[in-house]
């Protein structure tokens, strides 16, 4: 397991470091925003999951937070000193997995660790296929069916069916599509080239395209799948 660890307090992250190898974690340490995103960049399919510190001296964990989901869907933790209810809901928001407020007991912390882990991995295992009314998404596979029958989708179409499959029920803004789709396969993704692929999404999945009962557009807001 490689765990990246981002906490600007160099005594604090020497000994979560130490503790974590001790448990035979493989660590990738930072103490910035940017040597942090270095680190993604460079081992983003290695890693398992992220502690990020929330102050850090050239930003903060909501800003690598949101850098990592944009890129993967791997499980985060918060490290703050800020007991505050506004900034823990913030960042669940954003979607970390956990938080922990300082001080703390590194065996609370490896606790933590270990849940976050084993919610991660059950819901990998338990969702092999995703569905959606009449649409089944086999992630195991990379395909997509409506009545039992393959529908052939982009690279492109099939990542941002996999966004609205993983957010059932939550409105998500252009942006927040947007950011999580413009580099699949190298490419650049504006806001009309999005309207196009929800558009083709809609003709291939939608029984009626024109009045769509699964990729819902919610006037004002963005769009939403599912209840």
């Amino acid at each position: 397991m490689k765990i990246l660890l981002v906490e600007d307090d160099k005594t604090i992250a020497s000994g979560i470091e130490y503790s974590l190898n001790q448990e035979e974690y493989e660590t990738i340490l930072c103490h910035s925003v940017q040597t942090a995103k270095k680190a993604i960049i460079e081992n983003l399919e290695q890693i398992d999951l992220c502690i990020f510190d929330l102050s850090l001296p050239d930003g903060n964990g909501y800003e690598l937070c949101e850098y990592v989901k944009k890129h993967s869907d791997k499980p985060v933790i918060f490290l703050t000193a800020l007991d505050d209810e506004v900034n823990v809901v913030m960042g669940l928001d954003m979607g970390a997995d956990d938080y922990i407020t300082k001080p703390f007991r590194v065996r609370e912390l490896l606790s933590r660790i270990k849940s976050v882990l084993r919610r991660y991995h059950k819901q990998l295992q338990a969702k092999p296929v995703i569905e959606i009314e009449n649409i089944a998404i086999n992630t195991a596979e990379g395909k997509v069916f409506k009545h039992g029958e393959e529908v052939l989708v982009t690279a492109l179409e099939y990542r941002l069916l996999l966004i609205f499959a993983n957010h059932i029920g939550q409105v998500l803004t252009r942006t927040q599509l947007l950011e999580r789709i413009w580099d699949v396969a190298g490419d650049f993704v504006n806001d009309n080239t999005l309207t196009v692929y929800i558009k083709r999404l809609r003709e291939k999945l939608e029984d009626d395209p024109q009045k769509p009962t699964i990729i819902k557009t919610v006037r004002g807001l963005g769009y939403k799948v599912g209840d």
